[in-house]
């Protein structure tokens, strides 16, 4: 019993032991799309590549979410409306860099504006039809 208590208490301290695998803290300014975007596209060979993206499609996903809240709390008007399914995180991500590279401006809004401003452009909601 000792013995595998022992054993057990030893594969904790090493599964916890810096460099065994673990995330480490990543500390990235998001103050600007333009820091967003490089969050969204960190390439394979940054060692933090995995965090960063996973922070890019979790702010993106928050973003939304709190926007569509807002949006059905309010029962006004809506900023932007996303097509039946909606399209991938990843592929829609990837179309916002674009977007948001194409005007140099943009890059220097917060990255929630930029995001929402990137989603009015892309999915506007119809008008609805005068009679």
């Amino acid at each position: 019993m000792k013995v595998a208590a022992c054993a057990a208490a030893g594969l904790l301290a090493l599964a916890l032991a810096p460099g065994s695998g673990r995330a480490e803290d990543v500390s990235v300014p998001l103050t600007t799309t333009r820091d967003l975007i490089a969050l969204c596209t960190a390439g394979k060979d940054d060692p933090n590549a995995i965090a960063k993206l996973n922070l890019c499609h979790g702010f993106a996903e928050g973003a939304v979410a709190v926007e569509l809240e807002r949006d059905q709390a309010s029962r006004g008007a809506r900023l932007f409306c996303l097509p039946s399914p909606p399209p991938a995180r990843s592929a829609a991500l990837a179309e916002f860099v674009t977007w948001a590279k194409a005007v140099p401006g943009r890059v220097e809004t917060r990255p929630a504006g930029g995001l929402l401003g990137y989603l009015v452009d892309r999915y506007p909601c119809a008008k609805p039809v005068k009679k």
